[in-house]
């Protein structure tokens, strides 16, 4: 018999105790989207074989990854999982824009921007004096967005 899933509300809360500082908080509003974007950045660029880019020119190794977080965002809210979904289409806009009219490549400005997002993020648990929630528990790398994402919900009135 499995555990009961825990609530959005649930994992929220539990992230939220370490997120109470203004100043990690505000951090974070920065750092998790460019983490989340620059993640997305280096999985795009890890080479496809020749034989599965035959078969599937389209594929990256982002596509998988993102539906797999998307079922996850999805379990635990369907609104919320919209939401995310808007967000990962900006980020996939912008990666394409990246590829396009960028002179860097792709793995060089995401090592760069995750390196230096994480840096803040450190820097704002060290503010916060807590430890961040994903050493507790490696889900909380997900919650991190949906956590995000529920005060624009909360601050647009939509119900998640």
């Amino acid at each position: 018999m499995s555990a009961p899933r825990k609530s959005a509300d649930q994992w929220f809360a539990e992230y939220g105790e370490s997120h109470q500082d203004h100043a990690n908080e505000t951090i974070h509003w920065i750092c998790v989207p460019v983490i989340f974007l620059s993640v997305m950045g280096l999985l795009w660029s890890i080479p496809v074989p020749a034989a599965l880019a035959a078969a599937a020119p389209w594929f990256k190794w982002v596509h998988p990854v993102i539906l797999a977080a998307l079922v996850f965002y999805f379990r635990l809210s369907v609104p919320l999982a919209f939401g995310l979904l808007g967000f990962v289409s900006i980020c996939y806009v912008l990666l394409e824009c990246h590829v396009i009219f960028c002179p860097f490549p792709l793995w060089k400005s995401g090592l760069i921007l995750f390196t230096a997002a994480w840096i803040g993020q450190f820097i704002g648990h060290r503010i916060e004096g807590q430890k961040p929630s994903f050493l507790k528990d490696v889900v909380f790398l997900l919650i991190g967005p949906a956590w995000l994402m529920h005060f624009i919900y909360k601050r647009l009135g939509i119900a998640y």
